[in-house]
């Protein structure tokens, strides 16, 4: 991987450096995406669904408060990844605590009053599944194989695996590296794709960061580079109209995906999972171009 993830105390970064790898706030970040949410809902057409993602939100900022995880002293293990480059919290080999599990089981708790419909059935149906029909499922949702789950099972179960694998990043005591190779398309903490990609203000003015969909880890790329293949001969930029805009989409010509491209210096308060959401007339319109998106958002996913 091009961002290489070393142990605590190995190296120390050089003034002026940019900062290669961004670990999360758990703590604040949902709450702010619950936030966000709510403010787009108002006159959107999405309004209903932005405003139920929201009450997963707050769910999950109430998660991390209520079910505080500490990282597991695996030395060893994290010494392992970083001699062989890997990540240390990578979501295909990490030896899952069942804990994960108990904050589904609260999430689910928390959002069934007040659920109806499909919304309430899918709630139930997963408060009935075994655990080790919840592991297969989240197994299939880390390795891609959303075809194997259900969209509505998939939302529930990744935002309680977003809680717990957010939360271990947030713990880390590690440092990164940036290194000459060409391959930061996922993140180099937990190895799922980005959601979207942020450009920075304040101290990062006009730097582009990627944000994972899962532990909500950010790496740096450089700009107008495909988040998905890296290549930079041929990539446009598209938005509802000619306007400097806040929201784009960044596409490919030699993969043919794309993924958006938030500007915080347009709009201070844009967040990446929420703005990406609220913004799927973006995606059909470049999707009518053939393009096809590189990224998942942890809000809408494919599925059966």
């Amino acid at each position: 991987m091009s961002i290489r993830i070393v142990p605590e105390g190995e190296l120390t970064q050089a003034a002026g450096d940019i900062p290669p790898l961004l670990l999360p706030d758990p703590k604040t970040l949902y709450l702010t995406r619950a936030q966000r949410l709510e403010t787009l809902a108002d006159g959107h057409t999405m309004a209903d669904y932005l405003r139920f993602c929201a009450r997963i939100a707050r769910a999950q900022h109430a998660l991390v408060a209520e079910h505080p995880l500490a990282l597991p002293s695996r030395d060893a293990y994290f010494t392992e990844c970083a001699r062989h480059g890997l990540p240390p919290l990578g979501s295909s080999a990490w030896p899952r605590d069942p804990v994960w599990q108990d904050l589904l089981d609260a999430l689910l708790g928390k959002l069934l009053p007040g659920s109806t419909g499909l919304i309430a059935d899918t709630i139930m149906a997963l408060q009935t599944q075994t655990r080790a029909e919840r592991e297969a499922l989240a197994g299939a949702l880390l390795a891609g194989r959303y075809d194997e789950a259900s969209s509505a099972d998939a939302l529930f179960v990744w935002a309680a695996l977003s809680v717990y694998f957010s939360q271990l990043a947030s713990n880390l005591k590690i440092h990164a590296i940036a290194e000459p190779d060409e391959s930061r398309h996922l993140c180099p903490v937990c190895s799922q794709g980005p959601v979207a990609s942020m450009v920075k203000i304040g101290d990062k003015d006009g730097l582009r960061y990627l944000h994972c969909t899962l532990c909500e880890s950010e790496w740096h790329m450089v700009r107008v580079k495909c988040s998905n293949c890296e290549s930079t001969r041929d990539i446009g930029y598209w938005s509802p109209d000619d306007k400097a805009v806040a929201v784009r989409a960044e596409s490919c010509g030699d993969c043919g995906s794309y993924l958006k491209v938030l500007a915080l210096g347009k709009d201070m308060h844009l967040e990446a999972v929420a703005d990406d959401l609220a913004t799927l007339a973006l995606d059909a319109a470049i999707e009518e171009e053939g393009f096809v998106r590189s990224g998942i958002n942890p809000f809408l996913f494919p599925g059966s």
